[in-house]
């Protein structure tokens, strides 16, 4: 049995159809979990309370963490934390590999022009603090306690399904759609890597199912030498024929879009993301599984194809 903890998200949708590949026993986890294949089993939990996750981990051979919290830094700091004692308890106690699902939130703002998995760990936010703290009982787990884990990393992410929640879909894909102006946060002319989340479930599926893959950090597959935010603006107003039409966003905006938008608050520590080139090396993968990401320009055309009609 491989067990997926916060089915349903695109990470998770993504990750149960690559798991069929190695595996026809697949437990869905979540408060409403919905099948993605026909033969996956159904478990309703909420992840917060330890007793349920105990019961959702039991029998698990493998247990992928994809779960998002509302991105909400308190939520964060109250769910975080005691969430991931829960199961790094529950994976001891049922002898469950784990794969953590984790974003780069915790690297140094100056590390994150061709971050790499040795990357320095110092949180420029206080979001990242809490992904730092998380990623540390994982890892001391495995060193000191016998935990059979390995940690994953996307950048930002982007990819098939109008549901999806990406800043990427929100912001350019749906605006563009609508005819309205893309938006994007603070200056146009840096570099943005986006991890495409067809790749980024198939390789969380190849480190689940690799024993070599444990014990250690892996950065998932991601085109190299990404566009800037004006390049992917163009690129996808291209693609669905439209015009270009953009809108930067700059602290000040996002402070005042706070005021009305609890998320554009959340967001705003985050901004340091986009004032600088945001590029995410994933060699270390590549390499050892001879893996190819899906390029930016096929990403985008198989996006526009499928979720949005240029009638």
């Amino acid at each position: 049995m491989q067990t997926i903890l916060g089915s349903g998200g695109s990470i998770g949708i993504e990750l149960a159809k690559a798991l069929t590949a190695y595996t026809d026993q697949i437990r869905l986890v979540s408060r409403k979990p919905e099948r993605v294949n026909e033969s996956d089993t159904l478990f309703t939990a909420d992840l917060l309370d330890p007793a349920q996750l105990d019961k959702a981990v039991e029998g698990s051979e493998v247990v992928y963490v994809v779960i998002g919290f509302k991105y909400d830094l308190k939520v964060w700091q109250q769910s975080w934390p005691p969430f991931i004692d829960s199961v790094i308890e529950s994976c001891l106690k049922h002898n469950a590999r784990l794969v953590f699902f984790d974003n780069i939130y915790m690297y140094d703002a100056n590390a994150l022009n061709g971050m790499t998995e040795e990357a320095k760990i110092n949180p420029p936010s206080k979001k990242g603090k809490v992904r730092e703290e998380v990623a540390q009982k994982i890892l001391s787990a495995i060193k000191d306690r016998g935990l059979t884990a390995c940690i994953a990393r996307a950048a930002d992410f982007y990819g098939p399904s109008i549901q999806q929640n990406s800043v990427l879909t929100e912001t350019v894909f749906a605006n563009l759609a609508k005819g309205k102006a893309a938006n994007w946060l603070m200056s146009l002319n840096c570099k943005h890597s986006y991890t495409y989340t067809p790749d980024a479930g198939e390789a969380t599926a190849i480190l689940g199912n690799s024993e070599t893959a444990y014990g250690h950090v892996w950065h998932l597959p991601t085109a190299e030498n990404p566009p800037t935010g004006k390049e992917w603006i163009e690129m996808i107003a291209s693609e669905m024929g439209v015009k270009p039409k953009k809108v930067v966003a700059g602290k000040l905006i996002v402070r005042i879009m706070g005021w009305f938008e609890p998320v554009m608050s959340e967001v705003y520590e985050m901004l340091y993301q986009y004032d600088r080139d945001y590029v995410f090396n994933s060699d270390k993968f590549c390499k050892t599984f001879n893996y190819s990401p899906t390029s930016y320009e096929a990403g985008v055309k198989e996006i526009v194809n499928r979720d949005y009609s240029k009638a």
